[in-house]
């Protein structure tokens, strides 16, 4: 069945432009102008990966990420003309899975649409979809289920993006194992790192904000200054 992606942005060219290039690759797309409409959207239709402007008017790109994170894990590519980190990492911060620096070429955004799809249908959380089989990871009183989706700290479950999920499934499976950011990048982003520092630590920080009890002296994940991150055994 092919998969239905959400454009969202108040320049009808751009999403003209983006839409021409994703139904060549027999995507379903649907149109918002603004947040607000992308919000009811989702509500309302099975969609699989949303592109959302930053700038735009009645529910800028990053309110409506918080609003859609509130009801949906579907990955989140956000657009914006700047270039800044700063504007990078609020992005991610409030939820996005990825980001992109307009002006793209038709290749990067169809190679991260596709990267942000098939993390997430791999991941199975979208309606109907379920892997075969379990493989519980349990580190102390962390557990995480690869069928379910569900983490837990101390038996009280954690909402995680799909992004987050892959990079705590990645150091639990090898629970002391430090790997750096380059490491954590092309394993759950699936492509070659290229400076990713900023991508990696904002989903570390906002795992940790979810999984540790005090994030400032984290008890599960860790930090190897100048090496990487590790799930602490």
């Amino acid at each position: 069945m092919s998969k239905m992606i959400l454009v969202v942005d108040d320049d009808v060219e751009i999403r003209n432009a983006i839409r021409i290039y994703l139904e060549r690759e027999d995507y379903q797309v649907l149109e918002a102008s603004d947040g607000l409409d992308a919000v009811k959207l989702i509500e309302s239709n099975p969609i699989h990966l949303a592109i959302i402007d930053v700038m735009m008017p009645i529910l800028d790109g990053v309110e409506a990420t918080k609003k859609i994170r509130e009801i949906s894990n579907i990955p989140i590519l956000m657009l914006s003309a700047k270039s800044e980190d700063i504007d990078k990492i609020q992005g991610l911060q409030v939820g996005a899975d990825d980001y992109l620096t307009k002006p793209f070429s038709p290749m990067e955004l169809m190679a991260r649409v596709k990267s942000l799809l098939r993390r997430y249908l791999t991941l199975g959380e979208y309606e109907g979809e379920t892997l075969e089989g379990s493989n519980r990871l349990k580190v102390r009183g962390l557990e995480l289920d690869d069928q379910t989706k569900q983490v837990s700290v101390d038996n009280c479950p954690v909402r995680l993006t799909k992004t987050e999920f892959k990079i705590t499934e990645l150091l639990m499976k090898n629970p002391g194992k430090v790997y750096s950011i380059d490491e954590i990048y092309e394993a759950v982003w699936e492509e070659p790192s290229f400076n990713s520092d900023n991508t990696v630590s904002v989903h570390i920080r906002k795992i940790r904000e979810k999984i540790e009890k005090n994030p400032k002296e984290p008890e599960y994940l860790k930090v190897v200054w100048g090496v990487g991150y590790k799930i602490e055994k």
